[in-house]
């Protein structure tokens, strides 16, 4: 086979970097969504505050329980089609959160979009789709990656097309087609808003950066 020949085969057949694991932290082509000094990046009618350490914490008002309350969450302002989206989070013990994407509707995230749970899962054997890294009404984790409540988290959620990989903490837990896994009835769009969810629980993010993917 000739070189060049060689060449393209292997790039077309090769995994694409940062698929299955995170992202270096000078990473080309990211955009910082959270810098820790403001919310410019994201709109949001939750009661997200920035901490002195630079994460963003979110503290519940009196009264706030419960994930509906979908103008709380943290949405980016841009609608995504590729991406690539790195992200720190933690929790306290029983926490519980969501990464949702590919949004139509921003009435009702859960409805209209696709959430990868966020969940303290700490301990569980056999991972359902509702356990920490699984896709809600998809599929659950490959493997648990929980840590424990009061550390960070580490997750990296990639679509490209309609095929979803999610690293998470260093493992890649999840890595299939989604137009092919989803449920009947459970829309994909080819484009729509990205958010994390506000579950009226005390949850904090930091270091969130997406890059685009064509």
């Amino acid at each position: 086979m000739r070189p060049v020949l060689f060449t393209l085969l292997f790039a077309f057949l090769a995994p694409v970097a940062g698929f299955s694991e995170h992202p270096a932290a000078d990473a080309e082509g990211f955009t910082v969504v959270y810098d820790g000094k403001n919310l410019d990046g994201v709109e949001t009618e939750g009661n997200w505050q920035i901490q002195e350490d630079g994460s963003l914490f979110l503290k519940p008002r009196e009264g706030e329980e419960g994930w509906k309350r979908y103008g709380s969450y943290l949405w980016l302002k841009n609608q995504y089609a590729g991406f690539v989206c790195d992200f720190e989070f933690k929790y306290e013990e029983g926490g519980n959160s969501g990464f949702y994407f590919r949004v139509y509707d921003q009435s009702d995230a859960s409805k209209h979009g696709f959430e990868v749970q966020i969940l303290d899962s700490l301990g569980k054997e056999e991972m359902g789709h509702h356990d920490m890294g699984g896709v809600i009404r998809t599929k659950g984790a490959s493997k648990n990656m929980s840590k424990p409540a009061g550390e960070w988290n580490r997750m990296t959620v990639t679509m490209k097309g309609s095929h979803l990989t999610v690293v998470l903490n260093g493992e890649k837990i999840q890595d299939f087609d989604l137009a092919k896994e989803k449920k009947e009835g459970h829309k994909l769009v080819e484009k729509g808003w990205i958010c994390i969810q506000d579950h009226g629980q005390p949850f904090w993010v930091r270091n969130i950066r997406i890059k685009e993917l064509p």
